[in-house]
């Protein structure tokens, strides 16, 4: 079958998929960017360019990824519906897939008082799943919501993100089999603390065969220190960092931190690895870049990046 993009290649040929994503600078050259980037481009699969995420202005996630492009990078592009209507989304769509952008990843966008703007005007036109619905739409009938017809149907692999981990966790299932009915075809969590949360919100997904439907990578991430675990606990909504997580942080000195946080990530994927239904790893390092080479190496993501380079 044809492929819209090598990473739906990878998730159909059974690979077990590792990306992450990169921070857009605040810079209007892209050496930054490329310096980050090559951190993470020869130990991830693809990798998402953020968009403006946490309602901070950085690089746009259209011209980062037209970078990773440049540099031999398959990009995942992020889409917000906070900062544009429908006009000008269905614009990006396009735009994106003339700039040989094929991924794309579906978020409803945090609000604006959330971050350094908090007088600008939130959009919201659109949430992820009607997003979903209208590059679907697209994609599949070649027209766009206004019925106008395209000059050809872009070929586009959609994701969106999960999050298991916030309440009420019955209903995040079903939340994600809403997007799959939408369009979705792989989708990302929010970073995982809680196996048995994990564990839990997985058995309701193969009950209903969404692990059949949609690639589930689960978003997991290095520490930095106990006070960057006990900041994220109180002002990342839905991420739930266990105390004895934070307590063996707190235990560890401080210049020895990160490299805790690093080996509780590693721990956290050997453990994700083995659970049925789940089809990759996010590893999401926010200004941690150079250590995802050693996650990934370090880790049972090793095999998987061996074994891909030699073609078994």
């Amino acid at each position: 079958m044809p492929y819209a993009s090598n990473l739906q290649k990878l998730f159909d040929n059974k690979d077990f998929v590792i990306t992450s994503e990169v921070s857009s600078p605040d810079a209007s050259t892209h050496s930054t960017l490329i310096e980050r980037l090559d951190h993470l481009k020869h130990s991830c699969d693809a990798i998402n360019a953020t968009d403006a995420s946490g309602a901070h202005c950085h690089m746009s996630s259209m011209a980062a990824s037209k970078i990773m492009i440049d540099q031999g990078i398959e990009p995942i592009l992020q889409i917000s519906c906070r900062d544009r209507n429908r006009i000008a989304i269905q614009g990006d769509v396009i735009g994106a897939h003339a700039l040989g952008i094929r991924n794309i990843l579906c978020l409803t966008g945090d609000g604006v008082e959330t971050g350094d703007h908090p007088e600008a005007k939130a959009v919201f036109d659109l949430d992820s799943i009607t997003l979903l619905q209208t590059i679907s739409h697209i994609k599949n009938t070649g027209t766009f919501l206004s019925g106008r017809k395209l000059e050809n149907q872009p070929d586009l692999f959609l994701g969106a993100a999960s999050n298991p981990f916030a309440p009420p966790f019955d209903f995040r299932p079903f939340r994600l089999q809403k997007k799959i009915e939408a369009g979705c075809q792989f989708i990302q969590t929010q970073y995982c603390f809680d196996i048995p949360r994990l564990k839990s919100f997985m058995e309701t997904a193969r009950d209903l065969g969404l692990d059949k439907q949609c690639h589930i990578l689960v978003g997991v991430g290095p520490l930095k220190s106990a006070a960057t675990a006990e900041w994220i606990t109180k002002n990342v909504p839905g991420v739930v960092i266990p105390d004895e997580t934070i307590g063996l942080l707190r235990r560890t000195p401080k210049e020895s931190q990160i490299q805790e946080g690093k080996k509780i990530c590693i721990d956290i994927i050997n453990q994700v690895r083995s659970i049925e239904g789940i089809a990759g790893v996010h590893i999401m390092a926010y200004l941690l870049d150079h250590l995802v080479p050693e996650i990934v190496s370090e880790s049972i993501l090793d095999k998987e990046v061996k074994s891909r380079k030699s073609g078994n």
